[in-house]
């Protein structure tokens, strides 16, 4: 990727902003049906009088600057929910943010019928202890109603001091009506990969790509090997609730686990400017199953990955269906430390899909469950029975003691995370597959 164009695959605004700096700024292309140069002078002419009449006559007095810059959010956030302005502190924000840490609840959102719509709570922030969960409604901050309220405003009303509390008004699919949530502000900082062993399974989460995503990614699987081993099965990359980041660290994760093929496409208006990715040989996994967990909180850069990994039969995705942004913002440098996040194209996975609306449909749906432990009484079997031989094979008695291992493991992660549980199946069950065909 050029050096002098980083392209931001994130959520159009929210409590943590993402950073792509600097781009370039695109002129008419064939086919456009531009306004002529005589009624866009008159259009512009009508603005400035418009804004001396408000300036003149408005009830109160109005600042210029506030004026200005609402008129051009208004203008970019006319184009789609995530073309947005940037003052000079959200532009501050979201440079912070690429880097790891910021100050907030940790939620990502956007604007949907007036009100602020959650995308996804960020992995152990105050919004994700405290409940938050994606397609939640944010309809009022403090008491005060934020319908008709430009997202940037009402992200700086959810900024504060932090350990300052703050109370938001939810209104959640399935609740009969509203309820106040107490959140307590913090400095996030976010650590976007979080691995764990799941007894012969390495397990990773990445909550958001930053700029140590993949860096991570690669310390992480190392680890795991060491860790467990030969009787390494394979991996489960977790993705959900993770609201996207970084094109160039999505590419890496895809390419982390691909030896050849396209990974990623992005078609601007001008699509002779289509720029396409390609992996370059080497899978840091060694070709062990890879099982990808996403929900409709899996966004942007998260639907890169998935869809890179399922187009190329790399992986199984699994989970519920993706939140479905396939749209590309640049971020726009202007004078004056400001900038314009502008939805400059859209991103096709290798075999040409596009995800804008639809998602990524996971190969297996699995929704999130609780499941019940059934008594079914005391288990009885043949070493139950008086006289029954005893075994003497110690190797017997080796794997049931591993089955047990295995079967409480299961109960665990069951109780606490059906979807990983499923997860974790598919990878054993993959492993064991695989050496039955290789015993035949």
């Amino acid at each position: 990727m050029k050096k002098s164009r980083l392209v931001v695959f994130a959520l159009a605004a929210g409590l943590n902003f993402s950073l792509a700096v600097p781009a370039f700024a695109q002129s008419s292309t064939p086919g456009d049906t531009p306004t002529s140069s005589a009624e866009t002078y008159r259009l512009l002419n009508l603005f400035g009088d418009v804004f001396e009449q408000v300036k003149a006559k408005y009830v109160e007095p109005v600042d210029d600057k506030k004026l200005i810059e609402a008129a051009i959010n208004g203008m970019l956030t006319s184009l789609d929910p995530h073309s947005s302005y940037l003052n000079m502190d959200n532009f501050k924000d979201m440079q912070v943010d690429t880097r790891g840490e910021f100050g907030g609840l940790g939620i990502e959102v956007t604007q949907e019928n007036g009100f602020v719509k959650v995308i996804s709570p960020i992995f152990d922030t105050p919004a994700e202890k405290a409940g938050i969960q994606p397609g939640d409604f944010i309809t009022h901050i403090d008491g005060k109603s934020v319908r008709g309220l430009p997202l940037n405003d009402a992200v700086d009303m959810m900024r504060g001091k932090v350990n300052t509390d703050i109370k938001l008004t939810i209104v959640r699919k399935g609740e009969q009506a509203p309820f106040d949530v107490t959140l307590t502000r913090a400095v996030i900082k976010i650590q976007s990969v979080r691995p764990q062993v799941k007894n012969d399974v390495g397990y990773i989460r990445i909550t958001k790509f930053s700029e140590q995503t993949f860096s991570g990614l690669q310390r992480a699987i190392e680890d795991q090997r060491k860790e467990i081993g030969p009787k390494l099965k394979g991996f489960v990359i977790d993705l959900r609730n993770n609201p996207g980041g970084l094109l160039d660290q999505a590419i890496a994760v895809s390419d982390a686990f691909l030896n050849e093929g396209e990974i990623v496409s992005t078609r601007p208006r001008d699509t002779k400017n289509t720029e396409r990715y390609t992996a370059k040989d080497g899978d840091l996994a060694d070709n062990l199953p890879i099982v990808v967990l996403i929900n409709d909180g899996s966004a942007s850069a998260s639907e890169i990955v998935a869809g890179a990994l399922q187009d190329h039969g790399r992986a199984i995705i699994m989970g519920t269906r993706s939140f479905g942004k396939g749209s590309v913002q640049t971020i726009l440098p202007m004078p004056g430390n400001v900038a314009l996040r502008l939805t400059t194209a859209r991103y096709y996975t290798p075999s040409g899909r596009s995800i804008q609306e639809v998602g990524i449909v996971p190969d297996i749906i699995v929704p999130q469950s609780k499941v019940e432990t059934i008594e079914t009484g005391q288990r009885r079997s043949e070493a139950d029975l008086n006289g029954a031989l005893h075994n003497e094979d110690s190797t017997t008695v080796d794997a049931e003691t591993k089955a047990d291992k295995l079967r409480q493991d299961a109960e665990k992660v069951t109780e606490d995370d059906y979807q990983l549980a499923r997860a974790l199946d598919m990878i054993r069950g993959i492993s064991l597959y695989g050496s039955f065909r290789s015993k035949s």
